[in-house]
Formats: C-alpha cells, sequence, structure tokens
C-alpha cells in the first residue's frame, strides 16, 4: 500500500515556476508508475504528467509539453513536477496519482491518490 502527499502549490505570477512535490509512504513504490493530474471546479481532472517506474520513460499532456517537466528520486520515494512558464489556465488542484505496474492518462489507470495542491497562475 502506498500513501501519497503533495505538496509544493501556491500562487504564483504568470511566466513563472513552482516545482510540486509529491512524498510517497511505502516499500513498493519504486515498482509504482507514477503520475500528475489537476482539476478545476469547471472541468474533469485531467492527465498531466506521467513517468514509468524507472523513471525511463516520461509523458505529458500537449498542453504542458515543454514546460512541465516530471521526475522521480525511488531512493527517497519523491516525484516531482517541475512546472515553468506557467499560465492562468494553468490554475487547478493538483494531484499525485500512483499504479503498480503500467502509467496511463485515465485518472481510472490509477489505483493510489494524494489529497492534492492548490496551484494558483495570477495573469
Amino acid at each position: 500500500q502506498v500513501q501519497l502527499v503533495e505538496s509544493g502549490g501556491g500562487l504564483v505570477q504568470a511566466g513563472g515556476s513552482l516545482r510540486l512535490s509529491c512524498a510517497a509512504s511505502g516499500r513498493t513504490f519504486s515498482s509504482y508508475a507514477m503520475g500528475w493530474f489537476r482539476q478545476t471546479q469547471a472541468k474533469e481532472r485531467e492527465f498531466v504528467s506521467a513517468i514509468t517506474w524507472s523513471g525511463g520513460s516520461t509523458y505529458y499532456a500537449d498542453s504542458v509539453k515543454g514546460r512541465f517537466t516530471i521526475s522521480r528520486d525511488n531512493a527517497k520515494n519523491m516525484v516531482y513536477l517541475q512546472m515553468n512558464s506557467l499560465k492562468p489556465e494553468d490554475t487547478a488542484v493538483y494531484y499525485c496519482a500512483g499504479n503498480p505496474g503500467f502509467y496511463g492518462n485515465l485518472d481510472g489507470d490509477y489505483s493510489h491518490w494524494g489529497q492534492g495542491t492548490q496551484v494558483t497562475v495570477s495573469s
């Protein structure tokens, strides 16, 4: 069983950067594919990025490609989302998600979720 806790959200001006962190508990973390999703009140939760268990492959939604970078440190049980060139439309609650084995880009592909961290980008 893996528990996930996000941190690093906050208020930033457009064009700025934030780094989200996701701390995982549990000895099986290194075998989990990890993902980041986001949700606003107006939209359903949407895929942002994912990384395979080894960190060897990463995946991004078109809307964040080239601006966001996902990474992980299995020795520290951590996953990160570096967000650069932030836009007001990036404003959302960001969720960390984990799944033993394969990654996916649908929220149904993940079995473990954090509580979320708010990111607000002002124009």
